[in-house]
């Protein structure tokens, strides 16, 4: 089960993106973008190179010009068929030839650009060295807004990514718990996001019992036991776009203490979404959770930030932490997801994926947020 297949973006979606990527670099006084391969340069051009080596590939962006992606000759038929190519200029380059003569001539030689996180140093320095008064800005520090904000086309894959999430949830408490290694669970549950129209799983964190008290446990080979707290954790990429979901289970009923601690996660949760409308500062979100869980004497054990945004890639900005001063706006996605961790005990992690409305928010994951028991 794959759901229906979504309407391809087209190259004006991807002229419209460039558009506004080259108009956010001249609000930050910047002279340009230069988008190496990676999550930025797939959601500027749909072009993902079929493998990053050490030959320079950049699309620069400046405003009032056209947009350009500098390629290798040998990677230029691959370039022309991406969904964005209409919208861009290829300039290619042979082996022999300088690269960064070729940029170069593409940029302001006194100018200061954004350039991708993921960008290869010897790529930096070879244009440094080529034109030496330009400087340079992290696109994340630079543009740390520029893919947050989602049309309607992106939140529709969203929402899909979130559902099959969802649907994964569903089936996996249907499996036997007790008795199966956590790495066994984690198959099941990447099995089962593929089975749902996941082309990549990025994680399936099984932290039962103990392990349940570190957030980012892998899964191991310890044997789930009968009483154990389990957190499930696990997204990827569904048709381009992310999922990230939390629910913590229990394998038989619950101690008093197991249940408590879960609907503590759970009202802070609660409160972490209703925090969510337009205008109201990022870190509002983690300081409402946050309340919820000091309020009751756990505070140290809520050891990360409330969220993180989600698009093309399961973690970007915005962040949901104290001291995130950037204010909500409709389109934005990230998760929710406080949690409670008691060391050598059991964890607890309750996580929606949510988007801002124009009134408010809405979550993306509509499975039970009740603690659910399984076998």
């Amino acid at each position: 089960m794959t759901g229906s297949t979504p309407a391809p973006f087209t190259a004006a979606d991807y002229r419209t993106r460039m558009d506004r990527a080259a108009r956010a670099a001249a609000d930050a006084g910047l002279a340009g973008l230069l988008v190496a391969p990676g999550p930025d340069l797939v959601w500027l051009t749909g072009y993902a190179p079929t493998a990053i080596t050490e030959r320079l590939t950049v699309l620069v962006l400046a405003p009032g010009r056209s947009p350009v992606l500098v390629v290798p000759t040998l990677e230029a038929p691959d370039a022309a068929k991406a969904a964005g190519a209409d919208a861009l200029t290829l300039r290619d380059w042979t082996d022999g030839k300088d690269p960064y003569a070729a940029t170069a001539a593409l940029l302001d030689a006194t100018g200061r650009f954004g350039i991708s996180d993921n960008a290869w140093s010897m790529h930096l320095l070879g244009l440094q060295k080529t034109l030496p008064d330009t400087t340079y800005a992290s696109l994340t520090d630079a543009l740390p807004m520029l893919r947050a904000v989602k049309d309607k086309a992106e939140l529709d894959l969203m929402a899909a990514a979130g559902a099959a999430a969802d649907a994964a949830y569903e089936e996996i408490r249907k499996v036997p718990f007790a008795g199966r290694r956590e790495s066994d669970v984690g198959a099941d549950l990447a099995d089962l996001l593929r089975q749902f129209g996941h082309s990549q799983v990025d994680f399936t964190i099984v932290a039962s019992g103990p392990n349940g008290a570190n957030p980012h446990h892998e899964v191991g080979e310890r044997v789930i036991q009968q009483g154990d707290m389990i957190v499930l954790d696990f997204g990827g990429l569904k048709d381009g776009y992310g999922s990230d979901t939390s629910r913590t289970v229990h394998v038989g009923e619950p101690t008093d203490e197991e249940q408590r601690v879960h609907d503590l996660v759970r009202e802070a949760q609660e409160a972490g979404f209703r925090a969510v409308r337009p205008g109201v500062a990022c870190q509002e979100v983690d300081r409402a959770a946050r309340a919820v869980i000091d309020s009751a004497g756990y505070g140290p054990y809520f050891i990360h930030r409330t969220g993180h945004g989600i698009g093309v890639t399961t973690h970007e900005p915005p962040y949901m932490i104290e001291g995130e001063e950037q204010p909500l706006v409709p389109g934005m996605c990230f998760s929710v997801e406080p949690g409670i961790y008691l060391p050598g005990r059991f964890g607890v992690r309750i996580e929606d994926i949510v988007t801002v409305t124009e009134d408010g928010g809405r979550r993306l994951n509509n499975t039970a947020r009740e603690m659910a028991l399984v076998d």
